[in-house]
């Protein structure tokens, strides 16, 4: 397992405002609106579900009593909640909110690390959409991988990982070369980035193969959405830094 805690800015010249900007509002939504976690309507009612997307309409239904596998406990799961917005803006709100405070950690620390370089490179406002168009089509991906290979389309989606994943794919485009700092097996040590993100690419899909495999999902972690906004990083990345001064490769 590779934790990827930092990386060389040496080069940036930028002051990473958007950057901040999107890490803070991550964080304003998940501890003041989901309630860091507590909202569930609030939650339910923004967040991506493949099968409003796939038939263009709102959705309701009624709250279920599970068992807790582990305690046999009754809990109660929330319906699906109506959408204040029309569904289709929920490709992009679903990308604000997280599924606990590890979840809006993980990728939080991820957009922290990686996404200053490449708002250096792209200027604040070309990064800033190049990452919500990363996360509309990661979303996109995570709907469209639901309907192709029979998933759970009533099961919402929700975080900021397909968005940086773009970021991501953007980065090992511009900066393959670029060290990060990573634990391995509790060592510290460096990395190129094309090695550091190029295993975790190849972690997204192994694990998003091997839930192929195990057949439709009832939860979980949305790989499609992950490999999605990579790839979409991957391309879109020549198109936002074009015109830009300074290097496309090597040290930033």
């Amino acid at each position: 397992m590779i934790f990827p805690i930092g990386d060389d800015n040496t080069g940036r010249t930028l002051t990473p405002y958007v950057t901040w900007l999107l890490i803070g509002l991550n964080v304003l939504v998940f501890f003041f609106f989901q309630g860091m976690g507590t909202n569930a309507e609030f939650t339910y009612a923004l967040a991506t579900v493949p099968a409003e997307i796939l038939r263009g309409e709102d959705l309701v239904t009624s709250d279920r009593i599970v068992r807790d596998p582990l305690s046999g406990n009754p809990l109660r799961v929330p319906g699906l909640q109506p959408t204040p917005v029309p569904v289709y803006l929920t490709l992009l709100t679903a990308i604000f909110m997280h599924g606990s405070l590890l979840h809006l950690f993980g990728n939080m620390l991820y957009l922290w690390i990686f996404g200053d370089n490449v708002e250096n490179r792209m200027g604040h406002g070309r990064y800033l959409v190049f990452y919500l168009l990363g996360g509309l089509l990661a979303s996109l991906a995570h709907v469209v991988a639901t309907a192709a290979f029979g998933g759970n389309p009533m099961i919402p989606s929700l975080g900021a990982s397909g968005a940086i994943s773009a970021v991501l794919g953007g980065y090992i485009v511009l900066f393959p070369h670029q060290r990060v700092r990573v634990i391995v097996l509790r060592m510290l040590t460096s990395m190129p980035a094309y090695m550091a993100i190029g295993l975790w690419f190849l972690f997204q899909l192994i694990s998003g193969i091997g839930m192929l495999g195990a057949g439709a999902q009832e939860g979980g972690v949305a790989y499609a959405a992950h490999i999605g906004g990579f790839v979409a990083g991957l391309v879109l990345v020549k198109v936002f830094v074009a015109g830009r001064l300074g290097p496309t490769t090597g040290v930033a």
